[in-house]
């Protein structure tokens, strides 16, 4: 992106877009992408932006790709360690969308066939592959894997963005935003186990999700 020289008019393209969109959706308090606000934060006409977008859908599906990619790229486990490499783009996909909200919520709704995406379904296929899972087995375990972790890390990074936004100073990381205060009488089994429930925490239980899946292939791949 730059600015033509002797004119105020900003020359944008799409890559100055989606770092812009990134930096947008990166501010505390930011829980959607107005594609107004993204065009004062790159000093130009929002109308511009359509220019290489055809609309605000496909803006926001090249920003998810983009995170997609991202979290495809932060992976450094040698493929051999199909397990770990599983782990490792789960943990990253879920960094990513806790620092873009705005961005993780269209996850659960998007399919950006971008190449951020393909990136990490070919990502997951080769580590199922690499496990000994075939056919509809290793289509499933991937289609599982896939679900679970858009799923769960952009209800995550929303769940985020609304504790942040409502000032809670608590554990922003625990499942429960508050106590479960219930009669025992009428609720023994929560009463029963009320400080265990008060202790789970979001990661913990997505990682937990994610070598349930990754078990459930060892176990299928096993001769």
């Amino acid at each position: 992106m730059e600015t033509e020289r002797g004119s105020s008019r900003v020359r944008l393209d799409r890559a100055g877009i989606i770092e812009a969109g990134l930096e947008l959706a990166a501010r505390a308090g930011v829980s959607s992408i107005s594609v107004r606000e993204l065009g004062h934060q790159l000093g130009a006409d929002p109308t511009a932006i359509y220019r290489h977008f055809r609309s605000k859908d496909a803006l926001m599906a090249a920003l998810l790709d983009e995170l997609n990619a991202r979290a495809a790229a932060d992976v450094d486990v040698p493929v051999e360690e199909w397990a770990d490499r599983l782990r490792t783009l789960a943990k990253a996909t879920l960094s990513w969308f806790t620092r873009h909200p705005a961005i993780a919520v269209e996850a659960m709704s998007i399919t950006t066939h971008g190449p951020g995406e393909l990136a990490v379904i070919e990502f997951m296929l080769d580590a199922f592959h690499r496990a000994g899972l075939r056919d509809g087995e290793l289509v499933r375990h991937y289609a599982l894997m896939a679900t679970h972790v858009l799923s769960v890390s952009a209800g995550i990074a929303r769940g985020h963005a609304e504790r942040h936004d409502g000032d809670n100073d608590g554990n922003n990381n625990a499942w429960f935003d508050s106590p479960l205060l219930a009669d025992p009488r009428a609720y023994p089994l929560i009463a029963a186990n009320s400080v265990a429930l008060a202790d789970l925490q979001d990661d913990e239980l997505f990682l937990m999700g994610v070598d349930v899946i990754i078990e459930s292939a060892a176990r299928t791949a096993a001769p």
